[in-house]
């Protein structure tokens, strides 16, 4: 995602004056000394250079030129050469210097930015070896990158990995599923009916939006930029009722299609819709958040989706979504040790479920293989029950081994 320019905002700098060299154009001059604008430092990189106040664009941009600007900034991402012709010989050119930069960006400058990006990503992921990349972590990286530079984004992309997205960061993904589940569990208790709709839709729908924080879904940097304002301000479980704002305000895009139509329901939800009001939505999230916090949600009846009820109660205490909950201050205090202790536990606690899983589902296949008259059915009945609270003890017996024994044919 490059950088693009404020359409609103007055440019930075102008990289040229008129002069009288035959060229009819010659570098503006920098006050320390004479060195053009845009020269090479010692190291053979181009050196950076304040802007001149005398260069600014005082006057706003008209509607026209706005328009004309978010043209030229498209044309960029795309690399679209014919555009960006026809738009520098139309009147008024590339508008002003910053979108001017935008266009002429070197592949010099685009090549240092891509290796600042592996080279803070690479960083982190050495300094604390337990994290483990995903798909979308550069995303997230490189709107820090952009917004802070190098220097201080490394710190930062630290503090973010381990105290707000280390969920997503764990050996599994099933960090994840307690973020899905509370979307669910939103939907449900501010619009049950919009929530039966969907009911039939598993919610990945949310996944790419919400485990990059948007970063993948919105292209435009000021946007992108506006929403980290709100999302780094606010706990972690805010980003996923923004993505619940997001469903209910599509609500009579949604009305139209069949409940029955699942796989049309997750196309449509997993992109976010354009223009996206973002302003609104994001008074919409902080109204629900602020009506129905986390622990508060209702759960859907049995026969909707996969027990949301629980929602919140099955999140891990070492979840982000518990440990941003509550006092802002307590997270402030946290430390980059506290994050990798809190990660350390909950990787033990799934990798325990994902354990207990597992036997429930070879259990169910020895019953089913197995099947009894009644007598059998109760004698599995009660194993499981005392597999269940084994589980819940530090004795973990290997209780399928006796399951299989109970429900093993006589000879």
């Amino acid at each position: 995602m490059a950088q693009s320019a404020s359409v609103d905002a007055a440019p930075l700098s102008a990289p040229f004056r008129k002069g009288s060299g035959s060229s009819g154009t010659e570098p503006v001059a920098h006050s320390d000394g004479g060195r053009p604008a845009g020269a090479l430092s010692s190291t053979g990189h181009p050196e950076s250079v304040p802007p001149l106040s005398a260069s600014w664009r005082q006057a706003p941009l008209s509607q026209v030129e706005k328009d004309k600007v978010h043209r030229i900034l498209q044309a960029c991402r795309d690399r679209d050469l014919d555009e960006l012709r026809e738009l520098g010989t139309s009147d008024g050119g590339l508008i002003e210097d910053e979108v001017r930069r935008t266009a002429c960006e070197s592949d010099d400058r685009k090549d240092a930015r891509k290796h600042e990006l592996s080279d803070i990503i690479v960083g982190i992921l050495r300094q604390h070896p337990m994290l483990h990349y995903f798909q979308g972590y550069h995303d997230i990286v490189q709107v820090l990158l952009l917004v802070l530079g190098a220097n201080a984004a490394a710190p930062a992309v630290a503090r973010l990995s381990l105290l707000r997205i280390r969920d997503f960061m764990l050996p599994t993904m099933s960090g994840t599923e307690p973020h899905l589940d509370l979307i669910k569990a939103i939907l449900y208790t501010v619009d049950p009916a919009l929530a039966k709709q969907l009911s039939h839709t598993a919610p990945f729908f949310a996944l790419s939006a919400t485990l990059t924080l948007y970063a993948h879904d919105i292209e435009t940097y000021g946007d992108i930029a506006r929403l980290y304002d709100f999302l780094l301000a606010s706990e972690a479980a805010m980003s996923l009722y923004l993505f619940a704002a997001i469903i209910m305000s599509r609500k009579d895009e949604l009305s139209e299609m069949e409940a029955d139509e699942p796989e049309m329901l997750l196309v449509i939800l997993s992109k976010l819709p354009k223009p996206l009001d973002l302003e609104s939505l994001v008074r919409d999230a902080s109204e629900i958040f602020a009506r129905y916090p986390p622990e508060s949600l209702s759960q859907p009846p049995i026969g909707s989706w996969s027990l949301p009820a629980r929602a919140w109660r099955r999140v891990s205490a070492n979840s982000v979504l518990k440990t941003t909950h509550g006092d802002p201050h307590k997270l402030a205090k946290q430390r980059l040790v506290d994050g990798e202790r809190m990660f350390a536990k909950h990787a033990a606690e799934i990798m325990r479920n994902n354990v207990w899983k597992r036997q429930m589902l070879h259990a169910r296949k020895l019953a089913k293989r197995y099947r009894r008259p009644v007598t059998y059915t109760a004698t599995a009945v009660v194993v499981a029950a005392i597999a269940l609270l084994f589980r819940r003890s530090s004795y973990q017996p290997s209780w399928t081994a006796l399951l299989q024994h109970l429900l093993s044919p006589s000879d």
